[in-house]
């Protein structure tokens, strides 16, 4: 097809919604598919934009795979995937002027598609591009993509955001979801000419090497819209009749596993939605258990619902009272002195010994060698595979902020670094809900006794015998105590916000 042919591009940029079907900005683009209109697909890696925060160890390796996925996908459909890499700003205008001059076209020729993010930094990345883009000539169209309903749709009767999750849920419950799209039917018309506009894979350095430890992520998981799907299928047929009793038990494949499928939009929620509806309306066996993994998909909406309507939450307590808590840092997370206003702030150990004694503390719970098994077995999970069973999650986080006394976000930090599921949303929400500073939270005096939850949880041992150590060591620290200890100096925040607020 030669260049004079092509008269209107469409430029669909993708993010994180690496997939095919349901993906309202590519089923847009490939909307009206004549002859003389070209989709391009186009992925920036952006890094370095303000208040984008750099993906973890894991995520890359993911991303890698999962761009190699989409590439195969969308070839089956005539679309290019180009890849360029630096902050979108200057990226997705270079590559759609680029596109331009190869075919001899004007600004006015272009349509740019996508689906919409939630991060503040991305959303001031999209508005700033959208308005950009628009003053050129070109038509900029954003989509509902990645969530069951947008944030701004889900408020109360004051039209503020919820803060606890029941109403939240309740009140989403109540609002029409859009419907699912199929994956676009036959290949785009317009056959796209070889295409030298963007950048190699391979040249990103997402995958480790030297060492390369992504052996165990490899043998659990493959990133892509197919497996999504395999697995979807599984939760359907297997998972969900015996999800409610399945999903505590992490010895066990009884939970949907479907959370990094989720988070890199390999799957979105509204298909998984759907299959779970249609398998409750019709399985009474499998009802309970799939409306209970629905009620899942509704959590991570509130999640990122959180983080939309408080964008700061990867580094701010959402209570603020807790920004007064005497949680201890380890010494190579110690927040700046510039952190800011309102940000916890970090309270290392009082001296050398106190402060060697907090890095050997989290340097611990990191490799595995607390003592406690189930935390052992799950922080060997994490590293060995990028995932964690939920409850153990829960379990892991409560010993290291309420046992260990160490900030949930050094915690945080660590699951952002190792898990291939992590998104800017969901794991800050959970580590604040378990801490006890978040919408929500779990109270601060439920602590989870690693001891008792294994007992109830892993009776048989087998999950520690997948990934727990071979050999048993002493606990780090005593439960009792320092439970007694956390709860103890709970009461003196909550004393110093009595004060604060007789102050005033």
């Amino acid at each position: 097809m030669t260049n004079s042919a092509v008269h209107t591009v469409h430029l669909v940029w993708f993010r994180d919604d690496l997939r095919v079907a349901d993906n309202p900005a590519l089923f847009a683009a490939l909307e009206h598919n004549d002859a003389g209109t070209l989709t391009i697909a186009v992925y920036v890696h952006d890094e370095v934009s303000r208040n984008i925060r750099p993906l973890g160890s894991a995520a890359r390796w993911w991303l890698h795979h999962g761009l190699q996925e989409l590439r195969a996908q969308l070839s089956t459909l005539g679309v290019p995937l180009l890849l360029h890499q630096g902050t979108a700003l200057e990226k997705l205008p270079q590559a759609a002027g680029g596109i331009l001059e190869q075919f001899s076209l004007s600004p006015e020729n272009l349509s740019v598609y996508w689906n919409r993010r939630y991060g503040g930094g991305e959303r001031a990345v999209d508005a700033s591009l959208m308005a950009h883009l628009r003053e050129r000539g070109a038509a900029v169209t954003s989509f509902s993509g990645t969530l069951l309903h947008e944030p701004w749709t889900v408020q109360t009767q004051e039209q503020r955001p919820y803060k606890v999750f029941t109403p939240f849920h309740n009140a989403s419950q109540r609002l029409p979801l859009r419907p699912a799209l199929p994956a676009p039917a036959t290949p785009q018309s317009a056959r796209a000419p070889q295409m030298h506009l963007g950048e190699e894979l391979d040249g990103w350095g997402l995958l480790p090497r030297n060492p390369d430890w992504s052996a165990g992520l490899a043998a659990a998981w493959t990133p892509g819209e197919s497996a999504a799907h395999e697995r979807l299928a599984v939760v359907l047929q297997d998972v969900a009749a015996d999800y409610q009793l399945g999903r505590d038990r992490p010895g066990t494949d009884g939970t949907s596993r479907l959370s990094p499928a989720l988070r890199w939009g390999h799957v979105s929620p509204v298909q998984v939605w759907e299959a779970l509806g249609t398998l409750a309306a019709g399985n009474q066996g499998a009802a309970d258990g799939a409306r209970a993994i629905m009620r899942q998909l509704a959590w991570r909406d509130f999640c990122w619902n959180q983080l939309y309507h408080c964008p700061d939450m990867g580094t701010m307590n959402l209570r603020p009272e807790f920004n007064n808590f005497d949680w201890a840092w380890p010494t190579e997370l110690l927040p700046s002195p510039n952190s800011s206003p309102g940000a916890a702030k970090p309270q290392p150990g009082s001296d050398p010994p106190g402060q060697a004694r907090v890095d050997a503390l989290y340097e611990a719970w990191c490799r595995g060698e607390t003592g406690f098994s189930l935390v052992d077995a799950g922080m060997r999970e994490l590293w060995e595979t990028g995932w964690m069973h939920n409850r153990v999650r829960m379990v892991t986080a409560s010993l290291l902020v309420k046992n260990l006394g160490i900030h949930w976000q050094a915690g945080e930090a660590w699951f952002w670094d190792t898990l291939v599921d992590a998104d800017a949303a969901s794991n800050p929400a959970n580590w604040q809900w378990v801490a006890g500073c978040g919408a929500d939270a779990a109270p601060y005096f439920r602590v989870f006794n690693p001891v008792l939850q294994a007992k109830k949880f892993d009776a048989l041992g087998s999950y520690h015998a997948r990934f727990g150590p071979t050999l048993s060591q002493q606990p780090v620290v005593d439960l009792k105590q320092s439970r007694t200890a956390a709860l103890a100096a709970y009461e003196h925040m909550r004393a110093m916000a009595r004060t604060g607020d007789a102050q005033h």
